[in-house]
């Protein structure tokens, strides 16, 4: 079976087992960006591991093409179709694939699959590359396109100890002034989980930078939950 056939064979299996009643629901929460078959995640999951077992998955060398004609299916539960794919080969993951990333960030672009192939998907990649950061943060910050300015904020998201502090610092700074809610939530989220491992720094950080209120309150949530409780004791 081809890379064709195959995605459609997975779109088919997916439409028979469509709710209509759960797709208006998945469609309103996510602000009716896209259709949907109305496969909750669970009954999606199952559905993919029947599939895999009776089709199998894709190789390594066919995985990018099956993700992007599944990218190319417009009910959603094929983009999630494709991340579950993508995560079986997160272990193999090399440099070529940083461009599959990219594109299905900036493709269909809403934060369920953007923030998962960040903080994931690229965030290990870079963790084994770590040459691939600089000049890709750099890219991602000229481009005009805030998924990929909030893929910069977060790719480090799950790093702790391993954070690079000083590049984390510079990009939030660059990009503090813009009045996206997603990014100012995403610098609030990146500074919020850093909290959790360097918490004086991140109070530092908050106190000598002009952050906005979302994302200062973001940042220190963690803290703020932690001084309360500690002030309660």
């Amino acid at each position: 079976m081809n890379t064709g056939e195959y995605t459609a064979q997975l779109y088919e299996y997916f439409r028979t087992k469509a709710s209509q009643v759960d797709a208006f629901f998945m469609a309103k929460y996510m602000k009716n960006q896209f259709p949907f078959f109305g496969l909750k995640k669970d009954k999606r999951q199952e559905l993919e591991k029947d599939f895999f077992r009776d089709y199998g998955l894709p190789s390594l060398s066919e995985m990018p093409r099956t993700v992007r004609l599944l990218w190319e299916l417009p009910e959603r539960e094929c983009q999630y179709a494709a991340m579950d794919i993508m995560e079986k080969f997160r272990k193999e993951f090399s440099r070529e694939h940083l461009e599959l990333f990219e594109y299905c960030i900036v493709t269909k672009p809403w934060w369920d699959t953007a923030d998962l192939i960040a903080a994931r998907f690229i965030g290990t990649l870079f963790m084994h590359n770590p040459d691939l950061i600089s000049s890709s943060v750099q890219r991602w910050l000229g481009q005009e396109n805030i998924w990929l300015w909030r893929t910069s904020l977060l790719f480090q998201l799950k790093y702790r100890k391993a954070t690079d502090v000083e590049l984390l610092g510079n990009t939030i700074r660059r990009l503090a002034g813009e009045k996206d809610f997603f990014i100012r939530k995403a610098i609030g989220w990146a500074l919020r989980e850093y909290s959790k491992t360097d918490a004086d720094w991140v109070l530092e950080f908050v106190k000598n930078n002009r952050l906005s209120p979302l994302s200062e309150r973001e940042a220190l949530k963690v803290l703020k939950r932690k001084h309360e409780e500690n002030t309660d004791n």
